[in-house]
């Protein structure tokens, strides 16, 4: 199957146009008319993933979070970013990165259910038309109240995590559950305004924990690849579903940092 066909079947499931504009999605490195076989699936475009992808013959690497973010002016081998481009190039591995617009379509979604949310709804509309309102994030039920500690221990068995941060008193009570799998700063604000209980992210700064407490909204930041690390997992079956006849790898990949 060629490359361009596997990215429109990609595209059925996340369009493009969902992503954010400061976003760089699609196929980012490679051709279009490349005869696919092996596909690597990873959360980020390491040096360690793309020598995965060498060493196992991949045709296609698809990470959710893109190696280019912002245009550069040289490729050379001085740099993190232009060496892995050089190493993607010369063993003919085409790239292809879905971030926001997964975040949109598969993402969220993924996340609430893992969760077991009630009557999920967008929490932050990001993209509208005549059929339908999507954007980032889900707001939901829990099937019943619980404390902020029970929570966060849902949590961690819904993502196989060790360990989460919390921001709020543990005993506090929680049933309405907004989740943002990537980056949630810039969503309390929503949260709080949909009156959501607690803010399940993946990444929240110190000041904004403290700051969303104050306004009555708990968080657990459960980790950037605690939360994220669905991508994988969710595109390996819809590969299985939608193109079984390509061969699926999974790029071995954990927690980028060690906790002492």
């Amino acid at each position: 199957m060629r490359c361009s066909e596997i990215m429109n079947i990609l595209e059925t499931l996340s369009p493009v146009a969902f992503a954010e504009k400061w976003d760089n999605v699609g196929l980012l490195v490679g051709r279009r008319d490349k005869t696919v076989h092996k596909v690597m699936l990873a959360l980020d475009a390491t040096d360690d993933v793309v020598e995965q992808a060498v060493l196992q013959g991949a045709d296609l690497l698809l990470t959710h979070h893109p190696l280019l973010f912002s245009p550069i002016k040289r490729i050379t081998e001085d740099d993190f970013v232009g060496r892995r481009l050089l190493k993607l190039i010369r063993n003919d591995i085409c790239y292809y990165a879905m971030h926001t617009n997964f975040d949109v379509m598969g993402m969220a979604d993924a996340a609430a259910d893992a969760m077991e949310l009630l009557n999920p709804e967008v929490l932050d509309v990001t993209y509208e038309d005549e059929i339908a309102n999507e954007g980032i994030g889900r707001i939901g039920r829990l099937s019943g109240k619980m404390s902020l500690s029970e929570t966060a221990e849902l949590c961690k068995k819904a993502f196989s995590i060790h360990s989460v941060r919390i921001y709020g008193d543990p005993a506090s009570e929680i049933e309405t559950v907004a989740i943002v799998p990537g980056s949630g700063k810039d969503y309390i604000n929503t949260a709080i305004l949909k009156q959501a209980d607690v803010l399940i992210t993946g990444d929240i700064g110190h000041h904004n924990g403290i700051e969303a407490v104050e306004q009555g909204l708990a968080v657990i930041d459960a980790g950037h690849y605690g939360i994220e690390k669905l991508f994988v997992t969710y595109m390996e079956d819809f590969f299985a579903d939608q193109i079984p006849e390509l061969l699926v790898l999974k790029a071995s990949q954990n927690e980028p940092f060690y906790i002492l």
